[in-house]
């Protein structure tokens, strides 16, 4: 099932992609897309109705955050060889951990605000998973029974936040906007494999970032089960599990990144795509 929020930011109402693509209503089954609907029982609820009998949802809407109810929103840094070479830092023994805020969750194609005073605003596609049922301590040969499904995820990243301002990567990360999630969560089983999924990234029409989760360091089991050493993740939670080589702080000769009326694209296999317009930072009215 490929399963969204859609609607005005706040007021967002849960659906369902038909197979012909459509956008069915399940605000008659279901009041959201949260915790108790991302559970075993809820998700084979949903997969029972027949998608035919829901009201189509007709026009142009907005997609909202594929889930609600995400109470962390956990990150994974350098999990592929070759980012962590242009970023010219050493390949991680373990997993590296960090958070972005969840203040920072919004709709896949909303525009994304250039912080007050950004040198250096920074595009990464990822490979983010959607926790389904409770985990703490699991081992990796169950980790995956505890994921729900997988989506689309921009990890917007402020550099000079991130790097030159301390210790802590996590200051960087979770700015307003910076953390764009959907369009839509397909479940687990219609995945498959996630270790095998092709994914891009174009900024104003050029692909910078062109990868495969086949090459991640540690992989989705590795890394759900590495997380629940060090915290509870509930139904709703959501990892982003880190991006491939091509972000702008990697750019050859020098590094480039993201201005007022840029527009980023990016997509993942089987996932969907999402697509921003950067914008400048204003006051509070």
């Amino acid at each position: 099932m490929k399963l969204l929020r859609y609607g005005a930011t706040g007021q967002e109402k849960p659906g369902l992609i038909d197979p012909e693509g459509r956008i069915r209503d399940l605000s008659g089954v279901v009041a959201d897309i949260g915790p108790a609907e991302l559970s075993p029982a809820g998700l084979a609820r949903l997969a029972a109705i027949d998608p035919a009998s829901l009201p189509l949802v007709e026009g142009a809407v907005r997609y909202g955050p594929c889930v609600a109810g995400t109470r962390q929103f956990v990150a994974i840094g350098l999990n592929y060889a070759d980012h962590a070479a242009e970023s010219n830092l050493p390949i991680p023994s373990e997993p590296v951990v960090f958070q972005k805020w969840v203040s920072c969750i919004q709709g896949p194609d909303d525009p994304v605000t250039i912080p007050r005073d950004s040198l250096k605003t920074d595009w990464e596609v990822e490979l983010g998973v959607v926790i389904g049922t409770r985990a703490s301590y699991v081992d990796e040969a169950g980790a995956l029974a505890h994921v729900a499904g997988y989506c689309v995820i921009n990890d917007v990243s402020e550099r000079h936040w991130q790097q030159e301002r301390g210790a802590t990567w996590d200051k960087g990360k979770g700015f307003p906007t910076f953390g764009p999630i959907g369009p839509w969560m397909v479940t687990a089983d219609e995945v498959g494999d996630p270790q095998d999924l092709a994914m891009w990234l174009e900024v104003n029409g050029k692909r910078v970032q062109d990868g495969n989760t086949r090459t991640m360091i540690f992989t989705v089991a590795q890394i759900v089960s590495y997380c629940s050493q060090f915290m509870v993740l509930e139904p709703g939670d959501v990892i982003t599990t880190g991006t491939p080589p091509g972000v702008g702080l990697g750019q050859k000769p020098e590094p480039w990144f993201l201005k007022p009326g840029d527009v980023v694209e990016l997509g993942i296999e089987k996932l969907g795509r999402q697509r921003q317009e950067f914008v400048a930072w204003k006051p509070a009215a």
